[in-house]
């Protein structure tokens, strides 16, 4: 047999593709285009003579050398990524404090898996959130008071930052059962002018819906705040007002048919969110290998976890 072309690269992709399902999320966590991806796949497949993986199958179906492939993938990647964890203990980047400064309330129903993830990954981190809700994460970083600062909007002039995007999600209005908007396609700025809008007490620059829809129509509803989001929904299924939230936040209460859920816009709402830093020194970048592998772990604990997320 001629010498292999296969490389951790490729391993990493075909674990990829089993845990996202499809070519596109597999290219989306593995941070490479779809046509990079599916040149790695087609130069396997050419070099074996074999194909991988059923390309009209949803989710993906592996063949029998696909199968054998995933094999070896499994067995070995996790025990190359553990040595590396260990050499970082070694080299006294393993071990530290990792505080991280959220700006949204809803953060904490997606982050605390992936804080779990990590600390399965390495045991030495002390996590740690910065109290409170924070209206200018990224400023904590700069005041050395943050670690990792989970933002929804990234300023381009920020300086001596590494932004990693982690994902994209749907956000819907929150409606009473039985609310005669419901019967609409999707609502529209004027829909809410009447209503009172029930939002978490965070600036508006904050809340997508008043930054994105609102206030470019002119419209400004009257407002209520609360500080937890079963207590939003609870004044919504009352018929105290409407609120907009994150299709993945809600979800459980919609399958309940506690509340229900309209589209927000002709082509939806939707919001991101990303992980900064600190700019990393030096040529071999970050001296803490844990800091980079927490945005991983987000975006592979996300995908798993959070109905209907597309990872940026």
């Amino acid at each position: 047999m001629p010498t292999s072309i296969l490389d951790l690269r490729h391993l990493r992709t075909l674990l990829a593709l089993l845990e996202s399902g499809s070519v596109s999320r597999a290219a989306a966590l593995q941070n490479v285009t779809q046509s990079a991806l599916s040149h790695q796949l087609k130069a396997l497949e050419e070099f074996y003579g074999l194909t991988l993986f059923e390309r009209k199958s949803a989710p993906v179906a592996f063949t029998p050398a696909g199968r054998r492939l995933l094999e070896l993938a499994q067995d070995v990647i996790p025990a190359v990524d553990r040595a590396e964890r260990d050499i970082a203990r070694l080299t006294g980047h393993g071990a530290g404090k990792l505080r991280i400064a959220v700006e949204c309330h809803t953060c904490f129903d997606w982050l605390m898996p992936s804080m779990d993830a990590l600390r399965l990954r390495w045991p030495e981190v002390e996590q740690d959130i910065v109290s409170g809700f924070q209206s200018d994460p990224v400023g904590l970083l700069h005041q050395d008071r943050a670690d990792v600062a989970i933002v929804s909007e990234v300023d381009t002039d920020e300086r001596d930052v590494d932004v990693y995007p982690l994902f994209e999600f749907d956000i819907v209005a929150i409606l009473p059962l039985g609310h005669p908007l419901l019967a609409r396609d999707h609502l529209v700025a004027a829909d809410f002018a009447d209503q009172t809008l029930i939002t978490y007490p965070v600036p508006d620059e904050m809340l997508d819906l008043v930054r994105q829809v609102l206030r470019p129509a002119g419209v400004e509803p009257p407002r209520r705040t609360t500080e937890l989001t079963v207590a939003m929904l609870q004044l919504v299924a009352s018929g105290r007002g409407f609120a907009a939230l994150p299709l993945w936040a809600v979800q459980t209460y919609l399958q309940r048919s506690y509340v229900a859920q309209q589209r927000i816009g002709e082509g939806g709402l939707t919001g991101r969110l990303y992980a900064v830093m600190r700019q990393a020194k030096g040529e071999r970048g970050r001296d803490d290998a844990y800091l980079e592998d927490f945005v991983q772990v987000m975006r592979e604990t996300s995908l798993r976890t959070l109905p209907g997320i597309r990872l940026l």
